[in-house]
């Protein structure tokens, strides 16, 4: 029996490259150097990132895009979004091809940004803690859960190394990256400074958008005069590896590909 290969090199295509460089360098021009450097204040957060209040009372409904392309000044905040945009976003651009990819992962970050705005309200409503609306959130993470989600859905039997150290499949994988954001977000509410229910936001979403588009393209190859729904819908979509710059694709795709460090 052969020892399975590892690949400790993932490619990089060309959008999620793209947003790698956005995100990279709002962060050093516009956080570190802009806002840090030259304002020394925090003008650039308080007018993009994601403030519930904002949105609502003011109407800066932009904020619910151009916040997941904002990070902290710490570097592990960006650098551990983008690792995760790098591994599991590339491939999944390969096998979508970039329009398709660009569009569910900005649906996932807007979508994510939607949740956590009615659920800072609705946790500032109830609990009378009013900190939830009036702290700005940035980051990718939302966007990024969701990749994780269509990652474990497309990929769910390749094996990943869990924290570099555990081989499982990608499918236990999200699996335990959703429940630890949802025990974390029970325990602790909104006060976390990590905020898990953008987090989950995103892989409820990107569950919701692969669903939809996997119903409907079913539906839509039935035709207009059928209205049975089909029992073993899967949320593939467009399940077809995608190879060279034409977008040809490889007939035989297979899950059984190298595996890749997490």
């Amino acid at each position: 029996m052969s020892r399975p290969q590892i690949q400790m090199s993932v490619p990089l295509t060309k959008t999620v490259r793209t947003l790698i460089i956005l995100n990279v360098a709002i962060w050093v021009g516009l956080i570190l150097i802009l806002q840090n450097v030259v304002l020394g204040s925090t003008a650039i957060f308080d007018f993009l990132a994601l403030t519930p209040y904002r949105v609502i009372s003011d109407f800066w409904v932009w904020q619910l895009f151009t916040y997941m392309f904002l990070h902290a000044s710490g570097v592990f905040h960006v650098l551990f979004n983008m690792l995760v945009l790098w591994w599991f976003g590339s491939e999944l651009e390969a096998r979508w091809g970039p329009k398709f990819f660009l569009t569910y992962y900005l649906t996932c970050g807007f979508g994510a940004g939607v949740i956590y705005l009615v659920g800072a309200f609705i946790y500032a409503f109830a609990t009378g803690q009013v900190l939830s609306v009036l702290s700005p959130l940035v980051g990718a993470s939302g966007a990024t859960y969701g990749l994780l989600l269509a990652y474990g859905i497309l990929f769910g039997e390749r094996e990943i190394y869990f924290m570099m150290l555990f081989p499982m499949k990608a499918k236990f994988f999200v699996m335990i990256i959703g429940l630890v954001e949802l025990v974390t977000l029970l325990d602790s509410g909104m006060g976390s400074q990590t905020a898990n229910l953008a987090h989950l936001g995103g892989i409820v979403v990107g569950f919701v958008f692969l669903a939809g588009v996997a119903r409907w393209r079913a539906r839509a190859a039935k035709g207009p005069g059928s209205s049975r729904r089909g029992r073993n819908l899967k949320l593939v979509v467009d399940n077809e590896r995608r190879v060279g710059n034409r977008g040809e694709k490889d007939p035989d795709p297979s899950d059984k590909g190298p595996k890749y460090w997490n």
